[in-house]
C-alpha cells in the first residue's frame, strides 16, 4: 500500500462550471476528502448561480468579465495562475484541457506535482474540431503538458489508449460511475423517455425529438445548453408541446427521483470528432444504476460494457425510424423491459463509484 502519510496534503482542482451540478467532481473531491486529503474545488460564478452547499471539501468561485470564447479561457487561466501563486497547494489537479495550463505552470514554478484528469478528448470536441485556430491552440497546450505529466487519468480505455499512443503518457482509468446506493423503487405513473445532461450540440436531443411522433410515450429533458432554444423551437415546429417536457437544470437529488421513474433513457452522440465517438457519458451510468434501460450509439465504450451486461439497445444510426423502432420494442414489451432492467441491476453491482474511488485514492497516495 502507498504511504498514507501523504494524505495531509492539499489538492486543488478547477473546472469551468459553477460547481452546482458537477456530480463527477463532487464524487472525486468527496472521496479524496474522506480519505484524509484537504481538497479545494474552484469554478466560476455565473449570473444565475445558486449559493454553494456545504461539502466535505472547500469550494471557491471566481467572478469573471468574460463568459465564453477565447477571452474567457485566457482570463480564467490567468486568474487561476495568479491565485495559485499566492495560495499554498501541494498538488495541482488539472481537470480537462481548458484549465490545465494554469496548473502546469504553477506546479513547475513551485516545484509541486500536477495531475491531469481528462474527462474528454478536448481537442476533438465538435465545438473545437471544426475551428482550425482554436484546435491548434488547444493541441499546442496538450503537446506541451501531456508528455510532461507523470500522473494522469481518464474515463475509459479508448481515451487512455489514444493519449498513450499520441504522447507516450500512461493514463489510469477512473470511470465516472454512479455511487451505489440502496433504492426505494417508485411506482411508474407515466411512461416517459429521459434525457439528462447538457443540451449541447451533438448530444442527440434533437434527433430524439424528431422520433417522438412515432413513439407512444413522453420525453423529459433535464438540463440546458447551447442547443436548448433550438430544441424548444423544434418541439413547437413539430407540434409536440404535449409530449416533450423541459425541466432545465435539476438539483441532483431531484434528478435521481425523475430518473428512477423513467421507462427508458438515451445516450446519443453524433459522430463528430473522436471525443464523442470514444465517449462514455455520465448519464450512461446514472440510467443503469437506477434500473433504466437505454438506447445508445454503437460506439466502442458503450459496446464494451453492453457486450458484458446487455443493458441497452445499440443503434447504428439516429434516424427517427431507427430510434422509434428500438424504443417501441422496449416500451411495448414488458418482458423485454424487465430483462434489461434486471441486467441494469446486475451491472450496477460491479460498476460503481465505490470500486472506482479505490483506484483514485491509490493514485493520489502514490504521488511523490
Amino acid at each position: 500500500m502507498p504511504e498514507q502519510a501523504n494524505r495531509d496534503r492539499h489538492i486543488v482542482f478547477t473546472v469551468v462550471n459553477d460547481l452546482s451540478y458537477d456530480q463527477r467532481m463532487n464524487r472525486i473531491c468527496s472521496s479524496l476528502a474522506k480519505a484524509g486529503y484537504r481538497v479545494t474545488l474552484i469554478g466560476r460564478e455565473l449570473k444565475h448561480s445558486k449559493p454553494l452547499q456545504e461539502k466535505a471539501f472547500a469550494q471557491k468561485r471566481f467572478k469573471l468579465l468574460f463568459r465564453r470564447g477565447k477571452l474567457f479561457y485566457l482570463e480564467y487561466n490567468l486568474r487561476l495562475f495568479l491565485h495559485f501563486l499566492f495560495t499554498s497547494y501541494d498538488i495541482f489537479g488539472g481537470i480537462d484541457l481548458d484549465t490545465l495550463l494554469a496548473h502546469f505552470l504553477a506546479a513547475k514554478l513551485k516545484a509541486k506535482p500536477h495531475t491531469y484528469d481528462a474527462h474528454e478528448y478536448f481537442a476533438e470536441l465538435p465545438e473545437v474540431v471544426h475551428r482550425p485556430f482554436t484546435r491548434w491552440a488547444w493541441k499546442s497546450v496538450e503537446r506541451l503538458v501531456v508528455p510532461r505529466t507523470k500522473y494522469a487519468y481518464t474515463i475509459n480505455q479508448s481515451y487512455a489508449d489514444l493519449f498513450e499512443k499520441e504522447y507516450g503518457t500512461r493514463f489510469d482509468i477512473m470511470r465516472n460511475a454512479t455511487v451505489l446506493q440502496d433504492i426505494q423503487w417508485p411506482e411508474i405513473e407515466e411512461t416517459y423517455i429521459l434525457y439528462q445532461g447538457a443540451v449541447n450540440v451533438g448530444r442527440g436531443v434533437e434527433e430524439m425529438i424528431r422520433a417522438m411522433p412515432l413513439i407512444d410515450a413522453k420525453l423529459y429533458v433535464c438540463g440546458k445548453g447551447d442547443k436548448f432554444q433550438d430544441c424548444l423551437d423544434l418541439v413547437e415546429e413539430l407540434g409536440l408541446e404535449e409530449k416533450v417536457r423541459f425541466f432545465g437544470f435539476v438539483e441532483p437529488k431531484d434528478l435521481v427521483e425523475i430518473t428512477r421513474r423513467a421507462s427508458l433513457g438515451f445516450t446519443f452522440f453524433l459522430n463528430d470528432g473522436l471525443s464523442y465517438y470514444l465517449s462514455l457519458a455520465n448519464r450512461f451510468f446514472d440510467y443503469f444504476h437506477n434500473g433504466v434501460p437505454q438506447l445508445c450509439n454503437n460506439y466502442p465504450e458503450y459496446a464494451r460494457i453492453n457486450n458484458q451486461y446487455e443493458i441497452a439497445y445499440l443503434l447504428e444510426d439516429l434516424r427517427p425510424e431507427t430510434i422509434a423502432k428500438a424504443a417501441n420494442k422496449i416500451l411495448n414489451d414488458p418482458a423485454e423491459h424487465q430483462r434489461l432492467r434486471s441486467n441494469c441491476l446486475k451491472a450496477r453491482e460491479a460498476i460503481n463509484w465505490q470500486n472506482e474511488e479505490k483506484r483514485l485514492v491509490e493514485l493520489y497516495d502514490g504521488i511523490d
